[in-house]
């Protein structure tokens, strides 16, 4: 009986051992996965704040450069995309458009003195200056969490219930390499 006894303890903790080992590197990568997810959330949160104060930049400018159409349109047209990006590389493609297009918008804006000294300008300005700020740390933030996520998954032996479990490698919010260059400033 003892060694019946005995024979069914070893067996429990042989079977428990990795059931356990199952269910805490279960638990560890959800909570990890739901933090990726959140910072996401919270890039595109910041997203969609610039590209809701864009319009009323853009209908600001218009005002004053009511020729510059071209520009006005482009930057239109990026915003959207943004909005529509579903992926953190689609995101980081039309986030990569729309400052190439806030960009020629600045061009625009050197053009026209009156408009730099406008009041409603200038607000829009700071608050698009403070939200590129938020968007920096909210795209810092989740990629540090798809970072930890990334690197759990890769560990072993949680790489095998990982696998199982179907947690799969999260992508990183990543800027295009020609927002990688400094830009020119030019004050003439």
């Amino acid at each position: 009986m003892k060694k019946s006894l005995i024979v069914v303890l070893i067996i429990l903790v042989i079977v428990l051992i990795p059931v356990m080992m199952a269910v805490g590197s279960y638990n560890s990568l959800a909570q990890l996965d739901e933090t990726v997810t959140s910072q996401w959330a919270q890039v595109e949160n910041q997203l969609k704040r610039r590209a809701d104060l864009i319009p009323n930049l853009v209908n600001t400018v218009k005002g004053f450069a009511a020729q510059e159409q071209d520009v006005l349109i482009g930057v239109t047209e990026a915003r959207s995309r943004l909005e529509t990006a579903a992926t953190p590389e689609q995101a980081a493609q039309a986030n990569a458009e729309l400052t190439g297009a806030l960009s020629r918008l600045n061009v625009v804006v050197e053009r026209y003195p009156e408009l730099k000294s406008n009041e409603n300008f200038i607000r829009l300005q700071d608050e698009l200056a403070g939200t590129e700020n938020r968007i920096t740390v909210a795209r810092r933030d989740y990629n540090e969490s798809a970072r930890v996520f990334n690197s759990k998954i890769r560990r072993f032996p949680t790489n095998i219930f990982a696998g199982m479990l179907g947690f799969e490698r999260r992508e990183y919010f990543e800027i295009a390499e020609q927002d990688k260059e400094v830009p020119e400033v030019n004050f003439q």
